[in-house]
């Protein structure tokens, strides 16, 4: 691997990235994964508390090394750290931290890549992998008036845990899967009231039915006729999930799947239903903007809730990065994923921008070991895969960003 002049470069040392290093590096290619912060995982680091992998863990593995069966069927945020760190430890994956690529363009002789990174460097690339992360950079609406608003309003990932709203009166704002499991653990840790403002009902699915998790079932009609799924979609919440109307969440009108493919994955159930049910949880509408210290809703009605919790969703923050090359599509998502690169960007692959219902770390897994092989192939090196490195054998001292 040393004497390739111009490595493959990873941008991110999240799951995905790391993955397709260990997956370019089983197939001799030499990768370099390149993270801004001080370790890897960073976006896990500063999730809350609860959160839990909503895939199983066996169909969460990266490749090359299983996830320990001590963590569980649902693996918790911490746990997934410390998988990771294993992960580029048991790969001994060339990994440099603190140092941030901001600007990628091509190489002048037409051969690779030239990334722009902190501290005046710049590094050729034979290849580039861009995994910074689907959680990169967090969205507030700009909300009318929120620029003045009096009362405590926080984006969900400064959310840790319950205990500072403890006897308070929250508001959560967005209905998908982070809101939803914040909003529950609040009335689990004592929050005196918790209304969840809903702009669009989500498709609430149970993560595990006797036993059958709903990752399998995403994988098994992710491919089948998108009006065929709604139908498959729409029978199986009647049988398995109660109807909320009289709480304040209808059934939605437009069938899951059909959603799914707008970039909406359904909500699984992690007692969102029954908090509602109860009235722990109450559902209003979406936040239409601030007046001092009151929120108004969409309905017109005001409310004065001591904390709002903005549970609105990331964005890719790739325009810097790649924003001249013609490679994002017009809400800044990559227009390519995996193996597949565009004619004017060959070399450049993105992976973890999507969120399918088959599971993230699941496709990301995939990607990576498309890419390895999409890349390896450009090089020359043969196709068959080789096995990964045994622990303590070690790389040949060479400098990362040589």
């Amino acid at each position: 691997m040393t004497t390739q002049p111009r490595p493959v470069y990873v941008i991110g040392a999240g799951p995905g990235g790391l993955a397709a290093a260990a997956a370019l590096r089983a197939r001799g290619v030499r990768a370099v994964v390149v993270e801004k912060s001080d370790a890897v995982g960073s976006s896990w680091r500063g999730h809350y508390d609860r959160l839990h992998l909503h895939t199983t863990r066996r169909l969460s593995a990266l490749p090359g090394l299983a996830i320990p069966r001590r963590f569980g069927r649902w693996v918790s945020r911490d746990d997934v750290v410390r998988y990771l760190e294993k992960y580029a430890e048991f790969h001994e994956l060339e990994l440099v931290t603190g140092v941030e690529v901001t600007r990628i363009e091509r190489a002048a002789d037409g051969e690779g890549w030239l990334l722009h990174a902190s501290g005046g460097r710049t590094l050729a690339a034979r290849a580039v992998v861009i995994a910074t992360g689907f959680n990169h950079t967090p969205a507030l609406p700009d909300w009318p008036g929120r620029d003045t608003y009096g009362g405590e309003l926080l984006h969900a990932r400064d959310y840790r845990n319950a205990q500072p709203y403890e006897g308070r009166d929250v508001l959560v704002v967005g209905s998908g899967n982070t809101g939803a499991e914040i909003a529950v653990d609040l009335v689990e840790g004592g929050a005196a009231r918790v209304r969840l403002a809903v702009r669009t009902v989500p498709h609430i699915v149970r993560r595990s039915t006797a036993g059958w998790p709903a990752q399998r079932t995403g994988i098994l009609v992710r491919r089948l006729p998108v009006r065929l799924v709604d139908r498959l979609g729409a029978l199986t919440a009647k049988a398995s999930v109660p109807d909320l109307t009289a709480y304040g969440l209808p059934r939605p009108t437009t069938g899951l799947y059909s959603r799914v493919k707008e970039g909406a994955i359904p909500v699984q159930d992690v007692g969102l239903i029954e908090a509602v049910r109860s009235g722990r949880v109450e559902p209003v509408a979406a936040v239409a903007s601030f007046e001092g210290t009151e929120v108004v809703l969409a309905d017109g009605s005001r409310i004065t809730p001591d904390a709002v919790i903005a549970a609105t969703g990331y964005r890719r923050a790739l325009e810097g990065l790649v924003g001249d090359l013609d490679v994002l599509d017009g809400r800044g998502r990559p227009r390519t994923h995996g193996a597949r690169t565009l004619a004017q960007a060959p070399g450049l692959y993105f992976t973890g921008f999507s969120n399918p219902i088959s599971g993230m770390f699941r496709e990301m897994a995939l990607d990576a070991e498309k890419i390895a092989r999409a890349v390896a192939r450009g090089l020359g090196i043969p196709a068959r895969r080789r096995p990964a490195p045994e622990p303590g054998t070690g790389l040949p001292p060479v400098d990362p960003l040589a």
